[in-house]
């Protein structure tokens, strides 16, 4: 009973702490490092990574207002801050404090300029640092649970305000609620004009065969025929 109670405890933990961390490179949006064991649990992470990558693809063409926001997006938020031409995001559950979010970012800011910042703009590859999720891990750890002494005193801190971060939707970040509406209706209504040329095409095909082959089958059954009743006469 209590190993289930603990276990309980610490999946409901989980589910309020990061779901998301990703680092890239603002200028051109090339991702350099991401916790590897992120989503593997959730069944949309696909989905939110997708979003992440059109949130640094977005950031690459300036299109950033400020160098730390909050972003809703379903039953989460995607934190990020932009530091040395970097932007570090995660994605929490809604219910996780903003404060310990954009903290927890700081920490992993200050590590990777620490560990890669002379080669960051020398990287040519993706994830060129991937091996930066070993502190990515070891500092999500740190956050995991609210309640600690730690955390409740990071809460606390009243130099570390996060009130005046703004907080938009992630759609109207991205631009992409509407195109995609348009471009789901195009597609759709290609596919439908796809069929219906190809139902018109399949129509004229026959059309012509009928045309092309209709007079030798006249002829052959009209021959067929005489053949038959010259052997009933004889």
């Amino acid at each position: 009973m209590g190993v289930d109670l603990a276990f309980a405890v610490v999946s409901g933990l989980l589910d309020k702490m990061v779901k998301l961390t990703m680092v890239a490179r603002v200028t051109d949006g090339l991702p350099l490092a991401e916790g590897l064991d992120d989503g593997r649990d959730q069944k949309d992470a696909d989905f939110y990574k997708q979003q992440a990558k059109l949130l640094f693809k977005n950031l690459s063409k300036g299109q950033h207002e400020a160098s730390r926001m909050s972003i809703e997006t379903g039953p989460y938020f995607f934190h990020y801050i932009i530091e040395g031409r970097v932007c570090y995001l995660t994605m929490c559950d809604r219910s996780y404090p903003k404060k310990l979010a954009f903290q927890y970012l700081e920490d992993l800011k200050n590590e990777f300029e620490r560990v890669n910042g002379s080669q960051i703009e020398t990287a040519a590859r993706p994830y060129a640092f991937i091996k930066f999720d070993t502190f990515i891990q070891k500092t999500k750890k740190l956050y995991l649970d609210t309640r600690t002494q730690r955390n409740l005193a990071k809460l606390n801190d009243e130099l570390y305000e996060v009130h005046q971060i703004m907080t938009r939707n992630v759609q109207e970040v991205l631009g992409v609620g509407e195109k995609l509406d348009q471009v789901t209706e195009m597609s759709t209504r290609l596919t439908s004009d796809t069929r219906m040329y190809a139902d018109k095409a399949k129509d004229l095909n026959r059309q012509a065969l009928i045309r092309k082959y209709a007079p030798v089958a006249i002829v052959i059954g009209v021959v067929l025929m005489l053949f038959w009743l010259k052997n009933k006469i004889w």
